[in-house]
């Protein structure tokens, strides 16, 4: 990718989007990355050999405290913001001065609008807004990312690239955020619900608990690899940056639930107890949620 990238915050989801860059084939010494604890960061560059410091500390040439958060943004051209949403404002001030003009700037804090973050970095800086979701810490997440006033097509492309790495990559407007977080967001813990949902079930029919657990979760996790349209040979794997279309949900349902079967008397049990219903409600809540968020962070 030719760009240096600096992880601002190094966290589970940051990290994973780290190793998929290396895996992607970017050099480690164009990679930086910021942590609050110098153990952290002694763990990061001996795991990845990426350049890691703590923000409390730096080269004995350098000034310690919190200027590792600019040294690293000075260096580079795509700078992910990867701290707590209460923190975002503070360390984009932070990082104002030492940004070049044509540095994106990519957030991954929910909630936090793009206008608040330009209003602390200097006029015209690109900004994009990103919303990667859990599965992406296994290559096959989704993100969705949102431009700033000042974002060009090849500001975009260059989030558009960071994300590939580890999964698919939509671009939306920012007011459609909140949906895409309700929907792919929080989703995966919807399907985890599921699954535990299916689990107690097999227990009450009589499987032993262990056994329900994996049938429960093997079946979700096949299911999930049919509604990808990955290939049937696991040694074949398709590259989730460049995805098969997906199959219809409804299709691959009535494929399998015979006429008069015991799949068909158990949708029907689910749709006369408003289990599509409720689905909804639960997405449309944390959508609510969301946005009740994002006014208290203002």
């Amino acid at each position: 990718m030719g760009t240096t990238i600096a992880f601002l915050g190094c966290g589970a989801m940051n990290e994973a989007i780290l190793a998929g860059l290396l895996d992607s084939g970017v050099p480690a010494d164009q990679v930086r990355a910021t942590v609050r604890s110098a153990e952290r960061a002694d763990r990061l560059a001996g795991r990845y050999g990426v350049r890691a410091v703590a923000t409390g500390t730096g080269p004995a040439d350098a000034t310690p405290g919190p200027t590792a958060n600019a040294r690293a943004a000075a260096e580079a051209q795509v700078v992910v913001l990867g701290v707590k949403p209460a923190q975002v404002g503070a360390l984009a001030a932070e990082i104002s001065t030492s940004l070049a003009p044509d540095t994106v700037v990519v957030s991954v804090a929910g909630a936090v609008p793009l206008a608040s973050i330009e209003q602390a970095l200097p006029p015209g800086q690109p900004v994009v807004r990103a919303m990667p979701n859990t599965p992406t810490r296994v290559g096959h997440g989704v993100t969705a990312i949102a431009p700033g006033a000042h974002a060009s097509a090849e500001h975009l492309h260059r989030a558009r690239a960071l994300f590939a790495t580890v999964g698919l990559v939509v671009e939306v407007a920012e007011d459609q955020l909140a949906a895409v977080g309700a929907v792919s967001g929080s989703g995966p813990a919807y399907v985890f619900y599921l699954t535990e949902a299916l689990a107690e079930a097999g227990e009450r029919l009589g499987l032993p608990a262990p056994l329900a657990r994996v049938l429960a979760a093997r079946t979700v996790a096949g299911a999930g690899r049919m509604l990808d349209g990955a290939p049937a040979d696991p040694a074949d794997p398709a590259d989730p940056a460049d995805p098969v279309d997906p199959v219809d949900p409804a299709e691959l349902r009535r494929a399998v639930t015979s006429p008069r079967g015991s799949t068909e008397r158990a949708i029907a049990t689910f749709e006369e107890r408003g289990l599509r219903a409720v689905v909804v409600a639960g997405a449309a809540a944390a959508e609510a949620r969301t946005q009740e968020i994002a006014r208290e962070l203002e």
